[in-house]
């Protein structure tokens, strides 16, 4: 009785995941600098595996927790919190590709005069028509996030787990056409990665963006797997909640790359 617990907080044990998950995050970064150099895709890419393995085995126990009790209503506050400043953190982390875009843009550098004499977009770069297939990808991901929000509304306010499934169903199908027409576009750039500021802002803007789709879009998957377990309550599904704002989250930001970078920066 000395040990019973009287309070509404999570006392965490003792865990190895936050070191192993930065060691495989360092290791993946080492080995994306050595891939720009030429020197082959192994060591990032056993950090990547390495960083997946840790988003597994830890989420695994955050979901083990919520079903033993530990997710208390101000635990759940506490996760609410911390997903909102991780979400924060990543409009920060795309801030810093529209600043250098927008730099640029206003900006440019011509090989004569480096402060004055450039023009946007480079000599030379053939951009992509925004009417065509990058106005389709913003309709598909908005479309997605509106059968997002359908789930959501489904499961939290009706109980509806039908609808839930069917949302979220849409949803991931939507994401994955995104992503392949993403594909699509690049394998038709008349534009390389490499060589001028325009295609590297370009790739790493979008691209980045590509990369959280495929994240958000296993995220809302897994969601249906736990769906499909019967892990969601309407009071309880914290972990649906995070998914359905870190996809509304990639929706807004596709819509600022589509306005800037496609239609104004083209």
């Amino acid at each position: 009785m000395a040990h019973a617990k009287n309070h509404d907080y999570h006392i965490l044990n003792p865990s190895l995941w936050p070191l192993l998950g930065a060691i495989g995050a360092f290791v993946m970064l080492f080995g994306a600098v050595v891939w720009f150099h030429d020197n082959g895709p192994w060591m990032f890419l056993i950090g990547l595996v390495g960083v997946l393995y840790v988003m597994y085995g830890w989420w695994a126990e955050v979901v083990d927790e919520s079903h033993v009790g530990d997710h208390t209503p101000v635990v759940r506050i506490g996760l609410r919190y911390g997903f909102i400043m991780f979400i924060m953190s990543e409009i920060m982390f795309f801030a810093a590709w529209f600043w250098s875009f927008f730099k640029h843009a206003m900006y440019p550098m011509g090989p004569q005069s480096p402060a004055v004499d450039g023009i946007w977009p480079p000599a030379g770069i053939e951009t992509f028509d925004p009417w065509h297939l990058p106005l389709i990808n913003t309709l598909i991901l908005l479309c997605s996030g509106a059968a997002a929000t359908w789930a959501h509304h489904a499961l939290a306010h009706e109980n509806n787990r039908q609808d839930t499934k069917n949302g979220l169903i849409i949803a991931v199908v939507l994401g994955l056409i995104f992503t392949a027409f993403q594909a699509y576009e690049y394998s038709h750039a008349a534009f390389g990665f490499s060589g001028n500021i325009y295609g590297a802002n370009f790739f790493m803007a979008t691209g980045f963006h590509g990369f959280h789709v495929v994240i958000g879009t296993i995220f809302l998957f897994i969601c249906l797997l736990r769906l499909q377990r019967g892990h969601f309550t309407p009071e309880r599904h914290i972990g649906f909640e995070a998914a359905a704002w870190y996809w509304h989250f990639v929706d807004v930001v596709w819509l600022f790359l589509f306005a800037a970078v496609y239609v104004w920066g083209g």
